[in-house]
């Protein structure tokens, strides 16, 4: 069991322990997955209306692979927890955010006031993602 530091739900914390995305196709009772580097999201596709909790794996803050699979179950119409776990450091929680994620469960445990601050860093952003609906920088500049 992983310890959340933050979370952004007005639900209930899933307390569930996760299955591997591999064992999870096995499993009919199975609510919550946990994702490692390298496994594919896009496997969970087909069982999002089951699945109330998915911790995503950072072995080490060097490793972006997580990013991609929050987007992908996002953009899917995933709408459980999102629970980055590992190695999560104040520079990527603003970035995890706009990803999906929506609960936090770092190895070390973060100061506080620094997330704050991360999370409110850039009040323009280059990408337009299906999380947040913030206005990308480039469609402010040149509205169509």
């Amino acid at each position: 069991m992983v310890e959340v530091q933050f979370r952004f739900r007005d639900d209930e914390a899933v307390n569930d322990p996760a299955v591997t995305v591999d064992s999870f196709a096995d499993q009919s009772n199975a609510t919550a997955v946990r994702i490692e580097p390298g496994d594919d999201a896009r496997a969970l596709l087909p069982a999002l209306d089951r699945i109330a909790l998915v911790e995503v794996n950072f072995p080490a803050w060097t490793d972006g692979r997580g990013y991609s699979s929050a987007r992908i179950l996002r953009e899917a119409g995933y709408a459980g927890e999102l629970r980055a776990v590992g190695d999560v450091v104040i520079d990527m929680l603003g970035h995890l955010r706009r990803c999906g994620f929506d609960a936090f469960a770092p190895d070390k445990p973060l100061n506080e006031a620094d997330a704050s601050a991360a999370w409110s860093r850039w009040d323009n952003v280059y990408q337009a993602t299906a999380v947040d609906g913030r206005q990308p920088i480039w469609a402010k500049r040149h509205p169509a």
